[in-house]
């Protein structure tokens, strides 16, 4: 990823996990992204800061259909919900990992997993391009809107492959676009750090999954993405279920 593409991410996830803790130091609502997501009951269960923090387009955590005793790991973790929930799911002989990039999404991450306490998780400070975690490591990688905003997904898919173990699966919701959009059709419709430019096509996710060494690679689109700024419905541009497996 070029720094500046980066850097562009970075500072918007910094400036969002800020505006998080503002808006639970004035004990402002969850946010109603968060509350569309997840079942109540999950939430409920849940630091405020952990949904405020929440900026996916899914739930990768019920896609994934996690199992007691699995190792977890979420790619751009975030405010930590999607640890928290997988922590919950794998039990105490279980774990989860976050992997984030953002030192204040870090910060966040911890302080919700303290005051939940939940104790079988850790939270990494890292790229998704290059994992910190020894090859074969998990049971199962989950991520929540956040691999569209790499510029290399060759290296995202590769490190993916790498860490997890014989027969570990994928369970990630992204954005995904159609494959009549070109990459500069993409860009006219959003921006990058918006979880539209970088898209990449249904085409694309599948080859570059399989590419990696991945199989039984499922994209399923269950709505189209909307600008977040006017809630305008971007034409093309979907959130989707992509599941594969490591052999």
């Amino acid at each position: 990823m070029t720094s500046s593409i980066r850097e562009q991410v970075r500072q918007s996830y910094a400036n969002a996990a800020r505006a998080t803790m503002t808006r639970v130091a004035e004990t402002e609502p969850a946010c109603e992204l968060a509350s569309s997501l997840y079942a109540p009951s999950d939430i409920d269960e849940l630091p405020t800061a952990a949904a405020e923090g929440s900026l996916g387009c899914g739930n990768p955590v019920a896609v994934a259909e996690l199992r007691p005793g699995e190792v977890v790991l979420d790619l751009g973790s975030g405010g930590g919900i999607d640890v928290l929930l997988s922590a919950r799911r794998v039990g105490p002989t279980g774990f989860a990992y976050g992997l984030d990039m953002t030192d204040e999404m870090l910060d966040l991450a911890r302080a919700n997993a303290t005051e939940a306490e939940v104790s079988n998780v850790e939270f990494l400070k890292g790229y998704m391009e290059d994992i910190p975690l020894p090859d074969a490591s998990v049971d199962v990688v989950i991520s929540n809107c956040v691999i569209n905003l790499s510029e290399d997904k060759k290296a995202v898919f590769a490190e993916i492959a790498r860490v997890l173990r014989p027969g570990g699966r994928v369970g990630v919701t992204d954005v995904v676009a159609d494959d009549a959009l070109t990459p500069e059709q993409r860009k006219e419709r959003g921006s990058w750090v918006g979880c539209i430019a970088g898209a990449p096509s249904f085409t694309e996710y599948r080859q570059g999954l399989e590419s990696a060494g991945l199989v039984d690679v499922e994209i399923t689109p269950t709505h189209q993405m909307a600008e977040t700024a006017n809630s305008i419905a971007v034409v093309g541009v979907h959130s989707a279920i992509i599941r594969a497996r490591r052999p």
